[in-house]
């Protein structure tokens, strides 16, 4: 295998805001945010070619997905303006994946920049393929476990990707990342990027929130991409001011300036791994709970920050006060403090009722609210959560990691939604401390070409 175009399979971890959410956007403060086991996984291989043919060619499928393949032409643009990526047109037509489209944009970008090579003989086709876990997504009935073989581990989910029902883990900080972490071990050699140095992971933070965030419109706190590639952390952001001088892709000096932002400028951004620790006490255990509706963050977060703008001086105590809760929930499970989990978990309920009914917004929902409140009666349930901005599409469960009050856990939800016409479900998917990682090829061998 050479050192550069190897085939490689990389996965990063889904998310789960604990404490902090709305606060974390303000750089003044920060979150608690724990890795999932749910993973994205993507296989970065050659595409083969005959002798003396050259495709400039990139194919992203997923096949867990009905009619989801993706093919882009690239070439390089002039002044420096980066790799250019168009989508193909071949037979049915395919909807466009923008979070795709412009990971491709931003990491082809970089590799042709940073790699002398590339500039001047080009970038070889790839092939990469995208595989998702089952808890990403509502419309799976069971979830495999990871240890099952890979055929079995990711399941078709006989839907569009337009279609799926998400379940709030962070699906696509998860797979920006993933995408882009494969596509560097896949094209660069290790003396430009190593996923397992401090240095290259710097670089694939830096590079997945600059492409995260130009995908999903320059909003958002970053703490997902964060998590994707380091894992269960405390978060600050950075200032949106780092991105703000970047000109577009296919602009003049957009691959080198990005470039420098990527490698060369300092971020202010804060991911504190030692604040977490060795992440839950022993026996204890982050589960999430599948609330099978949608939320639209985007409309919660603008009300929150109308209100903000109203009442900035109530807002400001408000904000205070569950920074002193992150402050504090991190403390009792660093400190491996199984009795202080309840007492550190419920204020951060109560303050974000509180900030949900001044705001107008629905943080924690009645209907929520009256599950978690049953939720937390049951023996083994520690504290619980609508984490991250809240909505009714996911809740977060600490609870002792045994049989019994797993059984109990899914005993009362299965009366829950029973009672109240809505399907909740407790899923697999566990909190762990581990980010972005790159994996043995084994377990991928039906999708290798040969």
């Amino acid at each position: 295998m050479t050192e550069t175009d190897r085939t490689v399979v990389v996965s990063a971890p889904g998310k789960v805001l604990l404490a902090g959410g709305y606060i974390v956007l303000d750089r003044k403060h920060t979150g608690l945010v724990f890795g999932l086991s749910a993973r994205i996984h993507v296989l970065a291989q050659e595409i083969a070619t005959s002798e003396g043919v050259h495709l400039s060619e990139i194919v992203v499928q997923s096949p867990q997905f009905l009619n989801a393949t993706w093919k882009y032409g690239y070439h390089q643009v002039g002044d420096g303006g980066g790799i250019k990526v168009t989508q193909l047109q071949s037979g049915e037509p395919v909807e466009p994946n923008h979070f795709v489209e412009t990971t491709l944009t931003y990491a082809l970008t970089y590799i042709a920049h940073v790699d002398q090579t590339r500039a001047t003989h080009g970038l070889r086709p790839a092939s990469l393929l995208v595989l998702a876990d089952s808890d990403y997504y509502s419309s799976s009935s069971s979830t495999p476990s990871s240890s099952a073989p890979a055929a079995a581990r990711f399941p078709p989910f006989h839907t569009t990707l337009r279609d799926a029902h998400k379940t709030g883990l962070g699906s696509s900080a998860a797979i920006v990342t993933a995408l882009t972490a494969a596509l560097l071990a896949h094209h660069l050699p290790r003396a430009l990027f190593d996923l397992a140095a401090p240095a290259g992971r710097r670089v694939l933070h830096n590079l997945a929130q600059a492409a995260h965030c130009s995908a999903q419109g320059k909003i958002g706190s970053g703490f997902d991409v964060a998590s994707a590639v380091y894992g269960s952390c405390l978060y600050r952001r950075f200032s949106p001011a780092l991105l703000a001088g970047l000109p577009n892709p296919a602009e003049a000096g957009f691959g080198r300036d990005l470039v420098r932002l990527v490698g060369e400028r300092p971020w202010d951004c804060e991911v504190d791994k030692d604040k977490v620790g060795e992440g839950l006490p022993r026996g204890v255990v982050v589960r999430m709970c599948d609330v099978d509706c949608g939320t639209q963050t985007v409309g919660m977060v603008k009300g929150v920050n109308e209100w903000r703008a109203k009442e900035p001086a109530r807002a400001e105590q408000t904000y205070n006060e569950l920074q002193g809760c992150v402050d504090r929930l991190a403390a009792v499970l660093r400190g491996r403090d199984v009795e202080g989990i309840r007492g550190a978990m419920g204020p951060v309920r109560e303050i974000m009722r509180r900030m949900g009914r001044e705001s107008g917004v629905p943080i924690e929902p009645e209907s929520q609210e009256a599950m978690l409140n049953g939720l937390e009666k049951v023996p083994g349930v520690y504290g619980s959560v609508v984490p991250g901005a809240g909505g009714y599409d996911a809740a977060a469960v600490v609870m002792r990691d045994d049989d019994e009050t797993e059984r109990l856990v899914k005993e009362f939800l299965g009366k829950w939604s029973q009672e109240h016409e809505i399907q909740v479900r407790l899923m697999e998917v566990r909190g762990e401390t581990e980010g972005v990682r790159q994996e043995g090829l084994g377990e991928f061998e039906t999708w290798i070409n040969r």
